[in-house]
């Protein structure tokens, strides 16, 4: 696997994801949710084609972004509780309630995890080891936290409006859920990628 895509497939993958991007808000459930969920996908784009070129990223992190990207927009089409695939992992774990927004919560904490390990050992900030391990899930949970606090406040300013978004399903404990989630998904990538991932910014480091 290259390092880092050729410009040429980044380019594609954009056009690809804008188009997923607009297919999703054709007739979402509810244009609020849709826009709300959607919306780091929104920030994340622009500042990725205004720095590929002098921090491009390697292609694992592409990927995940891109995959992560997919998980956001079709929670938003649906709202979480009303993805089809999410009431297939329901039947399949016995569960009572749709676990799709479970997903996108450990893969808050995955991509985000392969994030903040690649900005901070590559611009020299950390070292590897287990401090940086430590560090990189401590800005996971705080990104989830943060997230959390957003649900909150949007709570607050929407009243009713923001139950789609919030997408607690009556579960009294769901943030603390979500957290979990976001932290299993953050040490999971540490535990599997983190050796490829080594490589990956080695040949990137190497070639720049």
């Amino acid at each position: 696997m290259d390092a880092t895509p050729q410009p040429r497939t980044l380019v594609i993958c954009g056009f690809i994801l804008l188009a997923l991007l607009a297919l999703s808000g054709l007739h979402p459930h509810d244009r609020l949710t849709w826009f709300l969920e959607i919306f780091p996908i929104l920030i994340a784009l622009p500042v990725m084609a205004m720095t590929w070129r002098r921090f491009p990223l390697t292609t694992l992190l592409y990927g995940l972004i891109f995959l992560h990207a997919v998980i956001l927009m079709t929670g938003g089409a649906y709202t979480y509780a009303r993805v089809p695939f999410g009431f297939w992992m329901a039947k399949v774990l016995g569960s009572a309630r749709n676990p799709y927004d479970k997903l996108g919560h450990f893969a808050q904490g995955f991509v985000p995890a392969i994030l903040a390990r690649e900005v901070l050992l590559r611009k020299g900030h950390l070292k590897r080891g287990a401090m940086a391990a430590f560090l990189v899930i401590c800005v996971v949970l705080a990104i989830c936290a943060l997230y959390e606090l957003i649900e909150w406040a949007s709570a607050l300013a929407l009243g009713q409006g923001a139950d789609e978004f919030l997408g607690t399903q009556g579960d009294p404990w769901d943030t603390q859920s979500d957290m979990f989630m976001a932290l299993l998904g953050g040490t999971t990538a540490l535990l599997l990628l983190s050796r490829f991932h080594d490589r990956l910014m080695a040949k990137l480091e190497s070639a720049s």
